[in-house]
């Protein structure tokens, strides 16, 4: 049975994408190919022992898979387009469930999404995609926080062209599937600046990513400027979410003619966990600011392993801190002995005189 808290809602839930890393055996969807008939009800199953896991953790906030239901959009395997309608009762479950644990999904489509393409039919695809998915958040009852992330896409020879095609695109989706897009800047192409021109054009909802930001900010805005524009975009009644990563800065093996050599780190990849001392100034910026209560989802190839650390050194470094990511603050939830293990990687506590061992 899931435990049940008593404790008031963090400021700031933390969350992680997809892929568990500290349990063997619990999968994100299911994974199999269009010949051995996948389906959205074994993604379910799967979805339902994630979710158990993560109560046990008390980990509030997670992005599902955006291949729960598999081959839904594609334009020839017909058979798999009805997969919502089939499990509509497991949907609604999975809902009721989600809402038992406190639990805030969300989705983020592939990079196949591309709104701003001047392709008709890249259109189109990009338009069945997001209505799948606003369908199967809309099957399973959850409210205007479950949100779909996008990007505005390539920028196909002119950014501003492509910056208008994506507006006029968003313009023409339906009603329900506008209302769950939130709109992400990126590292490479579109700034804050660039969705925050899109948003006074759509009334969409923005994200900010901050390692996105520092990656591409052409016009120098301060990080905390920045978040605070992205939570303005959002309704009052509703909680926002930002992504949060650290830039990588382990060194790449790079095999080249046969010759491996080492390079330096990109720095809009992702680390294996999050600075702590990045959060922590993050933290201590929103608290001075009194910015409003928002989600944080770490992007980090740890997953929730790196979470899990996080809030560790949170209450190592800055206890005072703590009680703004979890519930009942510094003290982590109990498991039942009878329980599995929550992470075949356990996450030790810090200790003055540990010492790192190089191999």
């Amino acid at each position: 049975m899931p435990h049940q808290l008593h404790f008031s809602r963090p400021r700031h839930r933390l969350g992680f994408p997809v892929k568990v890393l500290g349990q063997p055996g619990l999968r994100s969807h299911d994974s199999r190919r269009w010949q051995n008939s996948p389906h959205l009800s074994v993604s379910l199953a799967y979805l339902r022992d994630i979710f158990a896991y993560l109560d046990r953790l008390d980990i509030r906030f997670y992005r599902m898979s955006g291949q729960l239901a598999p081959y839904l959009t594609h334009p020839t395997l017909t058979q798999f387009h009805r997969q919502l309608e089939e499990c509509a009762t497991e949907l609604a479950a999975m809902g009721d469930l989600a809402r038992q644990l406190r639990l805030r999904l969300t989705l983020h489509p592939g990079h196949y999404v591309q709104l701003s393409s001047p392709d008709p039919l890249r259109v189109q695809r990009s338009g069945r995609e997001l209505a799948g998915a606003a369908a199967l958040l809309d099957a399973m009852g959850l409210g205007p926080e479950a949100v779909i992330v996008v990007h505005v896409g390539g920028v196909y020879g002119d950014p501003e062209r492509a910056r208008e095609r994506f507006v006029r695109h968003f313009a023409r989706l339906p009603g329900h599937v506008q209302q769950r897009l939130v709109l992400e800047n990126d590292d490479r192409r579109f700034s804050l600046q660039d969705t925050l021109w899109i948003h006074r054009r759509t009334g969409v909802r923005l994200v900010l990513d901050t390692l996105h930001h520092r990656c591409l900010d052409p016009a120098g805005l301060p990080l905390l400027d920045a978040l605070e524009r992205a939570l303005a975009t959002w309704p009052e009644e509703q909680r926002p979410k930002i992504h949060v990563s650290s830039s990588r800065t382990a060194a790449r093996r790079v095999r080249r003619d046969g010759v491996e050599r080492i390079q330096p780190p990109l720095p809009n990849q992702h680390s294996d966990f999050i600075d702590p001392f990045q959060m922590i100034d993050l933290l201590r910026g929103v608290q001075t600011r009194r910015l409003r209560p928002f989600d944080i989802m770490l992007e980090a190839k740890a997953k929730e392993l790196a979470l899990l650390r996080l809030r560790e050194q949170l209450r190592h470094f800055t206890p005072t801190l703590a009680g703004l990511v979890q519930e009942g603050a510094a003290t982590p939830p109990a498991v039942d002995s009878d329980s599995p293990p929550v992470s075949a990687h356990p996450v030790h506590p810090i200790h003055p005189d540990d010492q790192e061992v190089t191999p």
